[in-house]
């Protein structure tokens, strides 16, 4: 696909988003639509995975650390052919296969997550069983911010790091927000790039809505041989939705009918 084609799609998956955000029980909204471009390029581009056969064993895999954006992973899931769109109109209704977060019963959801700090373990044990049963596969991650404060997250990284599992990514959703609301009021994560350094890891730091320049680092993994790679994608909460960008009341959020009308005008005024 072209950067444009990519930037169309994304479009797409958060007009999606949106319309779940519709439903009775809303969705969390926010960190959904910053990272919706990272992970329609991770789907549409990097990610080495067959809809048709979603258990292909040479297959990546990838984790949905933050889990409560499974908004934006229904939506590209839906846009990638892994489901039907018609199906994101079920989303959090009971008997549902979409849940408020992601489960396996899901073609292209490996694990259940959720709990948040635990998905970068999950993704860690992946790259060690592929290294260690030789399949080509390779592990990725996404995570929210907000979940680096949690101990778990940085005991799988020196893990990683010693291991050096350089066919492992872990992908941060850097927007700075979480429900709370600054992520440095809670616990500073800054330097981010010098802490994952130090664990053995190589930190690239970009514009996580640039699809362009995600492309050209997701072209070459890892960014470092012998090393995990981190992408610390700095992104804005809420992007593309004028009435939600940067503010933490956009985590979770359900749309009135008129609320929903406009927001996707506010959505349509952003079309690539």
């Amino acid at each position: 696909m072209t950067a444009d084609a990519v930037a169309d799609r994304a479009h797409r998956v958060r007009e999606h988003i949106l319309g779940m955000a519709a439903s009775p029980q809303g969705a969390h909204v926010g960190g959904a639509l910053s990272a919706a471009d990272l992970l329609t390029l991770l789907y549409s581009e990097v990610l080495r995975v067959r809809p048709e056969e979603p258990h292909w064993p040479d297959r990546d895999w990838f984790v949905l650390s933050k889990g409560h954006a499974s908004a934006a992973l229904y939506a590209v899931l839906a846009e990638c052919g892994f489901i039907a769109v018609e199906e994101l109109a079920t989303f959090g209704q009971p008997g549902s296969r979409l849940a408020g977060h992601p489960l396996r019963r899901l073609p292209g959801v490996e694990f259940p997550t959720g709990s948040l700090g635990h998905g970068l373990s999950l993704a860690v044990g992946v790259a060690l069983a592929l290294r260690r049963t030789g399949r080509p596969g390779r592990a990725f991650v996404l995570m929210g911010d907000g979940e680096l404060q949690e101990g778990s997250v940085w005991e799988a990284a020196m893990l990683a790091g010693h291991l050096g599992l350089d066919t492992l990514t872990a992908s941060i959703d850097r927007n700075g927000l979480q429900i709370t609301g600054a992520t440095e009021d809670c616990v500073a994560l800054e330097p981010l790039a010098d802490r994952w350094r130090s664990f053995g890891w190589e930190p690239v730091e970009l514009d996580g809505h640039d699809v362009p320049a995600l492309r050209a680092v997701f072209a070459h993994l890892p960014a470092r041989a012998g090393r995990p790679t981190v992408v610390i994608a700095r992104t804005v909460k809420g992007r593309g939705v004028p009435m939600f960008e940067g503010s933490k009341k956009a985590h979770a959020v359900r749309l009135s009918p008129g609320l929903h009308a406009r927001a996707r005008a506010g959505l349509a005024t952003r079309r690539p």
